[in-house]
């Protein structure tokens, strides 16, 4: 983070040359007890600008015209600092990230002034804002034109020819690399880290030509992803009936990790709620709900091929009495569908893949070596197992929507309704 002294240097220089493309200034007006001015609108618009640009630094409490310093009294504070994060979360679309510094500058006379310092970064996404799409020029912000605008989703979504995965995040400093989950990375004493971590892409360079970590070094380098990546966790709940009720809760855990601890915390998770019957005949016998390998296979796909580039929308761990159900950001690639999913493997995130697959171990009880095993078999693995274990076939949905989601359903074995005592 940087230093509030150097910000505070940083601003007062800035203040004597004005705006600039990565400088917007605003001075905030109440009538009463509400914000009159600016307009909740243009300062979504010169938000989205700047993430759809560069990045940039918007300062509240400051005159955009004379730049003279009015700031913001102590008491209204909070309130401006909530009415600035309810606009990025209800005025954007997707809701850039946007961090958010309290200081206190001089004004003309030399009396200190509370101001707010926002910075928005860089995006990988594109944003819409009231006034549609709009980009930085100079000082000010300026609609795309239909060219640049197709140019910046082809270079943004996932039609880009640069995999997502590989696309440098700029609010992802190198600051925020655990050392502890970039050692497995680290196999050649002759080159820099920094070297070999790019060799990988996981970490790569912006425009500007400076160094970030790319999406999959924010996935697996940083300890916590939804810092850089909001979207990037698993939700994990367990009911006790069949329908998604609070009231019927039993037990729900967010798994927020690095993306191979996602993994781990999600699998024990379902093994730690998967009831395990009993047949004894003479001895006892054990019957699970799951294959657990089935399960670890379906994790790993969830996790590893989800569609990274779908903003505000998890993956989904839902279990029941009588099934689980695992909800996918993203439909699946290219050509594939829901018929041809057992028959066919092709590879969203291959970044990410590859890495999961030379990098990691898997759990024992997948019975494989890594994490990912690149053969192809994930998708009949779970088809298979699960319908042997409970008698019933596993069924995949995608919707279609604009934002797809592929629904992963899997029945729970029971001795009773699947008729399974007089099978063991």
């Amino acid at each position: 983070m940087i230093d509030t002294t150097d910000l505070v240097r940083e601003l007062v220089y800035q203040l004597r040359l004005g705006e600039d493309s990565a400088y917007e200034f605003k001075a905030v007006e109440f009538k009463g007890k509400k914000i009159q001015s600016p307009h909740k609108d243009s300062i979504a618009d010169e938000i989205s600008a700047f993430a759809n640009t560069g990045g940039g630094i918007l300062v509240l409490g400051v005159h955009d015209k004379t730049r003279e310093v009015f700031g913001i009294s102590t008491e209204n504070l909070d309130e401006v600092e909530l009415w600035l994060t309810n606009i990025v979360n209800d005025k954007i679309s997707p809701g850039p990230l946007i961090q958010t510094r309290l200081l206190e500058i001089p004004d003309r006379n030399g009396h200190l002034k509370p101001v707010i310092w926002a910075r928005i970064p860089q995006s990988v996404f594109v944003h819409k804002s009231p006034g549609g799409y709009y980009h930085r020029v100079g000082s000010s912000k300026r609609e795309m034109a239909p060219d640049l605008l197709a140019r910046m989703f082809q270079q943004r979504s996932m039609a880009r020819l640069i995999r997502f995965d590989e696309q440098v995040m700029s609010n992802a400093p190198l600051e925020a690399i655990d050392p502890g989950l970039q050692s497995r990375f680290l196999r050649d004493n002759s080159l820099p880290e920094q070297m070999q971590l790019h060799k990988l892409y996981l970490v790569g360079e912006d425009e500007e030509k400076q160094t970030h970590l790319t999406v999959s070094g924010v996935l697996l380098l940083t300890q916590q992803p939804t810092d850089y990546l909001a979207s990037a966790w698993v939700q994990c709940v367990c009911y006790s009936g069949v329908e998604r009720n609070g009231e019927f809760q039993l037990d729900a855990t967010d798994c927020r990790s690095s993306i191979d601890q996602q993994i781990e915390s999600a699998f024990a998770f379902v093994k730690r709620n998967m009831r395990v019957e009993a047949v004894k005949r003479p001895g006892r016998i054990d019957i699970p709900q799951y294959d657990l390998g089935a399960i670890y296979e379906a994790i790993v796909n969830a996790v590893s091929h989800r569609d990274y580039g779908v903003y505000g929308s998890k993956i989904r761990l839902h279990m029941f009495s009588d099934r689980l159900e695992i909800m996918t950001p993203g439909g699946l690639p290219n050509s594939l569908n829901v018929n041809t999913m057992d028959a066919n493997s092709i590879t969203r995130n291959e970044t990410l893949v590859n890495l999961l697959s030379r990098y990691y171990d898997a759990d024992p009880i997948s019975q494989r070596q890594n994490i990912i095993e690149r053969r192809g078999e994930g998708v009949p693995k779970i088809l298979t197992a699960s319908q042997a274990l409970s008698s019933q076939k596993p069924k995949y949905e995608q919707s279609d929507e604009v934002q797809a989601e592929l629904k992963l359903t899997i029945y729970a074995a029971s001795k009773e309704s699947n008729g399974l005592v007089e099978r063991f």
